[in-house]
């Protein structure tokens, strides 16, 4: 589960707050904390979160209590992000709407598959807006939230690129290169090197788990598998590291 650090930085409490939220911001709540049992309103609220591809959890009544500090909350309790995500099509409607456009504009996006710490969420975004990325999709669920210590790692880049979220990313990934994007995924095994790839080209870029990488059925849908070579005695790099190595790679 993604880290629940800082998340009371931006958290709405109580029932009717947690309500307003998924009605008027969705793009907003990251995810939704429910105390057991829940029928009336907390299951209202569970439908307004599984109808916006909102997560809702069900935790301890103990744990609501520490992240309300003594405030009121009524067993509900939701994690907004400091931006509005975006959906994917929104997204690629931004950055480049037509196929003419993709190829002539050669867009670079990020994909990130599962990435659990919110340091390394920021200072992702922050090499991102810094290499000229267009747009960033990252999965609704199993994703470190963009909180008060990612908006920190990310130095004010979190808010300065647009994001969107997935509900799968095989599936958003087989679409951006039916728009005529090439999808190339960090991995350590990988038959490319990150400096022989043709990165003049619409690209996406995708960086997976600090632990595990690249989920296999993201990787199953990436064209080329690209690794980092490492001539010292290590084995692997931060994801935060390599996502950087690969981002200004493509960009030069």
């Amino acid at each position: 589960m993604p880290s629940d650090q800082n998340e009371d930085a931006l958290l709405v409490l109580g029932r009717r707050p947690v309500r307003e939220a998924l009605e008027r911001t969705p793009g907003r709540v990251e995810k939704v904390l429910l105390q057991r049992p829940g029928g009336g309103e907390l299951a209202e609220i569970r439908r307004l979160a599984a109808r916006a591809g909102v997560q809702a959890q069900f935790v301890p009544a103990g744990r609501l209590r520490q992240l309300a500090r003594g405030v009121a909350h009524q067993g509900a309790a939701a994690i907004m992000a400091p931006v509005t995500y975006l959906s994917l099509d929104d997204l690629l409607a931004s950055v480049a709407p037509m196929l003419e456009d993709v190829k002539a504009r050669k867009p670079r996006l990020l994909v990130l598959d599962g990435m659990q710490d919110p340091f390394n969420f920021g200072a992702v975004l922050r090499s991102a807006v810094a290499s000229g990325v267009a747009g960033v999709v990252a999965p609704r669920t199993g994703m470190a939230p963009l909180n008060a210590a990612a908006m920190k790692a990310s130095a004010g880049a979190a808010g300065r690129i647009p994001i969107a979220r997935a509900s799968r990313l095989p599936d958003a990934m087989h679409q951006l290169k039916e728009r005529g994007y090439w999808v190339a995924g960090a991995d350590a095994g990988g038959d490319v090197s990150v400096w022989d790839l043709d990165w003049d080209r619409p690209m996406v870029i995708v960086i997976g788990n600090e632990a595990r990488g690249i989920r296999p059925a993201v990787l199953e849908a990436c064209d080329y598998r690209v690794r980092i070579p490492m001539p010292g005695p290590m084995e692997s790099l931060n994801a935060s590291v390599a996502a950087g190595i690969l981002l200004f790679a493509a960009a030069r």
